[in-house]
């Protein structure tokens, strides 16, 4: 191997008494000044180029480009090939119905079957299936799911009917003695007979969303569960085959958890082991948030279905070596500042700085700030800044939070070991580890402060320490989007009212309805933490919320009641009011119970703004209470410190909240619990406790998955009937000999497209119309329109995604002149759908091409935006200029993206769109060539091949990378 290799003299071997020896690639041995100056994301590409340099997919040239990097940034091309592929269902069906048809191909050639597996490792996780066709509170109606073959209505696993008709089981089970705001609507009767009035989720009852009353949750989750089962049954269980039948697949079922959330706690390594050496993980995902796991140091990010499908077969991703933006974290953060407000500030400020498209590494003192569920936060929200990675590299905090999720004790030392060993591992206090950037942004994070939204919109930002004073403010403008209009001398108004024996006042700005929810924007548990930890210190410093104030604790999850409970701080948060009232949306729609009479009759009598807070998402005027004109989102810890003030009226940071029983006054500094006491408890208790449950949901696997019954068999049993799952043609006509590439004879437009065609455009999505050509196949299935589902649902029929290409409604073809899913079929002079027209241009035996103008394929990449037109006889696009990932998918199908010369488009060379073109293919094709255009009515003019390198061409000569790999497999 070291002979063979042309890095071979550059692997090295880890040693230590702790574990066994491991082997790998050391970039330091090229002792050469430059490594050391590379960011660390470009050390793991590099790492990457060295160890599967193999002279043709990657070169010793890729190497040293990314070891030149700061003269080939924005300009080498490199390949990458990352350790591992992430797939989510709906992106991952295809691929692997592709790699089921690439078998039954070499089958037929005489060949093992099962020689076709992926060569990436790839872990497709099913998550996308799950829809709520039952509440909590009522059971709903969803149409009756039917066997489509048969058209009949299916019964339940369980051997109960699918329910019909009206609502059924699941009421309320009547009022709890003593809760504050019970339910009065007469629909919360007892439950039915035979049922649990409350199940105990850890220890706290599920209540109805609607009417805040315990219900009894199993029946809907097992309902939904078998319309799961019932809806996806042949997807799911082709996804069982292929958990069976394929090497180098795992397959998470459904009901583990979320893709991201599987990556993050279960799948990530850091350092991966394989084919006898250890080397950093890496990945590409079909989803933009893919980005989150480079906040564990692992570099990653989302690609399309065809990028992804070609690193499953062991080709590498192509990317220009992009600028690394240094983003300096200093200064020390506010410690009022939660996780949500240090986020959404850096977010800003890289927004700011226009980062798109390139990479950016943060380092400075400031990182060692960050725990690592911030740093992920940050990464996920690249999409925001359009950056292409955030890269934290690992550090101390990383390798803490390792120990307590994905390492046993050997792993640990092995990954510490390794990383330093490679300078992987960056210790953000010492400048001498710094690399050089492409630019440096730096960011004080002592400049994020604390702000609420508000009293009206979510986009008025009001920052924690100017609350009083805009509040004030807000009383003196004109009613407006801000203002109340209250005249000076009612701004003093104080009404005093009883309530439950005792006497209190309110005054404009008194806190009434103050709601903690963990919805949305708040889903880190870090700031739930800190709102219970909080609690704690105030109840502990004698601090009590006034009982008129209408108080509710809502979380997103059980997961958020487990963690809350799991670290001791829920009984104070009972204790301050802020109890579970159930799992669903409630304060946010309006759907708090009522105030007590007493504090709604003071707020008529005194006409007073008094105020909401809350943690959730949504807070117009009157939206909480018709009586509450002020409502402001907060922060969870922040909503708990403005119900025990009562008042939106003060100055957190020089007033006092309250005055305990010793008549002293406390602050809000005094009770909030610190950054570090935050991160200590999220990592050693939440995050350790929810990696176990997650690792224990994993081994012991899904009753309901478990059920599904698939074939044992090297190839996929094919139902002719079914409407999901289908054999596409890629491999028509598959022979072992390549034929040289074919000049385009004759071709007519299928399509004449302007500028800035994006793939929703191009690819199916979304609903099904009735009146497409997608509709009129499924109803010769026998098929009704309800029982049509979704393009996302049915990305592995090719019949159906072929026929909803190019069907969006925005289509501005001009062959037309206006706007649909039509084009003219330019021989009859008819208009037709799409499909129908490419369908009979295919009977002809006439090839097909595209005209458009700049950035064709822009937006998200989606597979079938090259498949599509593929499967109708599209064989080249002809525009001003391409979308690189859209460029990449053309290629991959054997699709030629040609390009106008520069200055030339359709309209400036004259054309209509309804001549024959011929495009002259040379057989010997290189690189970007320009090739001779001739038309119908006698113009000539050239275009460049857009195919980039050696590998680019090969894909096109073959027809494409399935029928490229699946040939490598005859020879």
């Amino acid at each position: 191997f070291n002979l063979k290799h042309p890095f071979g003299h550059l692997i090295d071997t880890l040693r230590s008494e702790q574990y066994e020896e491991r082997r790998y690639f050391n970039p330091q041995k090229l002792s050469d000044v430059r490594y050391e100056n590379l960011p660390f994301c470009m050390r793991v590409l590099l790492e990457s180029a060295i160890r599967k340099c193999d002279g043709f997919y990657i070169k010793t040239d890729d190497v040293s480009s990314i070891l030149d990097w700061q003269m080939q940034q924005n300009q080498a091309e490199v390949a990458f090939s990352p350790a591992r592929v992430l797939l989510q269902d709906f992106t991952g069906i295809p691929a692997m119905v592709d790699l089921a048809a690439m078998r039954d191909a070499l089958a037929k050639q005489g060949v093992d079957p099962n020689l076709v597996n992926p060569r990436c490792h790839t872990d497709l996780i099913v998550d996308h299936s799950l829809q709520i066709d039952y509440s909590k509170c009522a059971i709903q109606s969803p149409p009756t799911p039917t066997d489509e073959s048969h058209g009949a209505a299916v019964r339940s696993p369980a051997g109960r009917p699918s329910p019909r008709g009206s609502s059924s089981g699941g009421h309320c089970a009547g009022q709890r003695p003593g809760h504050r705001g019970g339910c009065s609507k007469a629909s919360c009767s007892d439950a039915p007979s035979g049922r649990s009035a409350a199940v105990q989720i850890e220890n706290t009852p599920l209540l109805c969303p609607f009417h805040l009353q315990p219900v009894s949750e199993p029946e809907t989750m097992i309902r939904n569960q078998e319309m799961e089962l019932i809806r996806n049954k042949e997807r799911l269980q082709f996804f069982k085959w292929c958990s069976k039948a394929f090497k180098n697949i795992n397959v998470v079922p459904p009901d583990i958890n979320t893709v991201h959330q599987v990556n993050l706690e279960y799948l990530c390594q850091v350092v991966q082991e394989g084919e006898g050496f250890i080397y950093p993980d890496s990945v590409v995902g079909t989803d933009s948030h893919t980005t989150m796991i480079n906040g564990l140091g692992i570099l990653g990010w989302g690609v399309g279905g065809i990028e992804s499908e070609a690193v499953m077969l062991g080709q590498p991703v192509s990317l220009t070596l992009p600028q690394v933006i240094g983003c300096k974290l200093v200064g020390t953060i506010n410690p009022l500042a939660t996780s949500i407000d240090i986020v959404l500030g850096i977010t800003k400020h890289l927004r700011q700085a226009g980062i798109g498209g390139k990479f950016v590494e943060f380092f400075g003192p400031g990182v060692q700030q960050l725990s690592a569920p911030d740093r992920t936060t940050i990464a996920n929200m690249c999409p925001e800044y359009n950056a292409t990675v955030s890269f934290f590299p690992v550090d101390d905090i990383t390798l803490q939070h390792f120990k307590h999720t994905i390492c046993s004790e050997e792993k640990l030392v092995v990954l510490e070991d390794y990383l330093k060993a490679i300078k992987l591992f960056k210790s953000y206090g010492d400048q001498s580890e710094d690399p050089q950037y492409s630019e440096v942004i730096e960011m004080n994070l002592s400049s994020i402060v604390p702000h609420v939204s508000g009293p009206k919109r979510p986009q008025d930002r009001v920052a924690v320490t100017c609350m009083k004073e805009d509040f004030i403010n807000c009383l003196n403008e004109k009613v407006g989007f801000k203002g109340f209009h209250v005249s000076k001398e009612k701004q003093a108004t104080q009404v005093p009212f009883l309530h439950e024996g005792a006497e209190y006042n309110l005054a404009h700005g008194s806190v009434v309805i103050a709601a903690v929810i963990s919805c949305t924007n708040n889903c880190n548990p870090s700031v739930m933490l800190a709102a219970g930890l909080l609690a704690k210190k105030a109840v502990e410093a004698g601090l009590t919320v006034k009982p008129y104030i209408r108080t509710s604790l809502v979380p997103g999850s059980g997961t958020v009641t487990h963690y809350l409970n799991t670290t001791g701080v829920l009984p104070y948060l009972r204790k301050l009011g802020f109890e579970v009232v159930g799992y669903g949306c409630a304060t946010c729609v309006g759907n708090t119970a009522p105030l007590p009479e007493s504090v709604v009759d003071a707020i008529k009598q005194g006409d007073l703004v008094a105020c909401g807070v809350l943690s959730g998402n949504r807070h117009l005027e009157g939206r909480l209470c018709d009586c509450v004109r002020a409502n402001y989102l907060a922060s969870p810890p922040l909503v708990v410190a403005y119900a025990i003030a009562g008042t939106v009226s003060i100055n957190l940071e020089t007033e006092p909240l309250g005055v305990n029983s010793e008549g002293k006054d406390v602050y809000l500094r005094d009770i909030w619990p610190s950054k570090e006491e935050v991160n200590h408890t999220e990592e050693n208790i939440v995050i350790a406790s929810m990696f176990k449950e997650l690792r224990s949901r994993m081994e012991k696997g899904s009753t309901f998955w478990n059920r599904i019954e698939s074939a044992e068999s090297a190839l996929f049993p094919w139902d002719p009937k079914s409407t999901y799952i289908r054999c596409p043609a890629f491999f028509s006509k598959l022979s072992k000999e390549v034929c040289a590439p074919q000049s385009i004879e004759g071709a007519y437009p299928l399509l004449f497209l302007g500028d800035k065609v994006t793939t929703d455009h191009i690819s199916p999505a979304g609903s099904i119309a009735r009146v497409s050509a997608a509709a009129r196949y499924l109803q010769s299935k026998r098929l009704t329109p309800r029982e049509f589902n979704s393009y996302g649902a049915r990305r592995g029929n090719d019949a159906v995604m072929t026929r909803g290409t190019f069907a969006s409604i925005k289509l501005q073809n001009r062959l037309i002149g206006k706007t649909g899913p039509k084009t003219l079929h330019i021989p009859s002079g008819q208009t037709l759908d799409v499909f129908e027209a490419a369908e009979r241009y295919q009977r002809d035996g006439v090839p097909l091409i595209i005209l458009a103008g700049k950035e064709y394929g822009s937006g998200s990449s989606r597979d079938w935006a090259a498949k599509g037109p593929y499967l109708m006889g599209v064989r080249a696009v002809i525009a001003e200029s391409f979308e690189k990932i859209h460029r990449n998918h053309l290629v991959g199908m054997g699709i030629a993206p040609l390009q106008f010369l520069p200055g030339q488009n359709a309209d400036s060379l004259e054309l209509c769109g309804k001549e024959r073109f011929t495009i002259n293919i040379p057989q010997e094709l290189t690189p970007r060539q320009q090739l001779t255009v001739q038309t119908s009515t006698g113009k000539s003019f050239s275009v460049t091949a857009l195919f980039e390198n050696d590998m680019d061409v090969a894909f096109f000569r073959h027809g494409g990378i399935l029928k490229y790999v699946a040939r490598s497999l005859l020879l």
